[in-house]
């Protein structure tokens, strides 16, 4: 747990019995703030172990223990999208529980990943998410992230479907 994450966070990788609700999390929140996702794309936020199986995924957990944020990372040395360059960690896919949004839980979950790139010797933290995405965009540019905007195009995010990613890094 970081120095900047709320006393009654908990924040750790999710465990085998947690996948479920991981992923229902998952998709309750993007479900809550965007419109117009696909049910594969719902499907594939609450797959949690074929995320495992490209990464890790951390979970926060409240004071009783539920799970109220998640947050996908690759494992180190690894990257998660073919837009990370070498040397950077990328996170994707992180989530805010509706009922949990105003208690500093993404903030926390974004400190971490910037806690994990430092120990693992990465130079830079990169985020990419859609355009419609700008609470979390607001969040990353009030920690110090900045948009890299070299780096954005349309990028095909399902067969037939192209999305306009922003991106944001965070030097370390």
């Amino acid at each position: 747990m970081t120095s900047a994450t709320p006393s009654t966070l908990t924040i750790r990788p999710v465990e085998p019995h947690e996948h479920a609700e991981a992923g229902r999390v998952t998709v309750e929140a993007y479900r809550h703030s965007y419109d117009g996702l696909t049910e594969g794309y719902l499907a594939s936020l609450a797959d949690v172990a074929g995320r495992l199986a490209q990464g890790e995924v951390w979970v926060a957990l409240d004071a009783v223990g539920q799970i109220v944020g998640t947050v996908w990372v690759p494992r180190p040395g690894e990257r998660l999208s073919p837009l990370a360059r070498k040397g950077e960690l990328d996170f994707r896919q992180l989530a805010v529980a509706p009922a949990a949004r105003g208690r500093g839980v993404g903030e926390a979950l974004t400190r971490h990943v910037i806690d994990l790139a430092r120990a693992r010797g990465a130079r830079r933290v990169v985020m990419n998410s859609g355009p419609e995405m700008i609470g979390a965009h607001a969040l990353y540019l009030k920690l110090g992230f900045r948009r890299l905007t070299e780096r954005e195009h349309p990028v095909e995010v399902e067969p037939g479907r192209f999305l306009d990613l922003r991106a944001f890094g965070f030097d370390l």
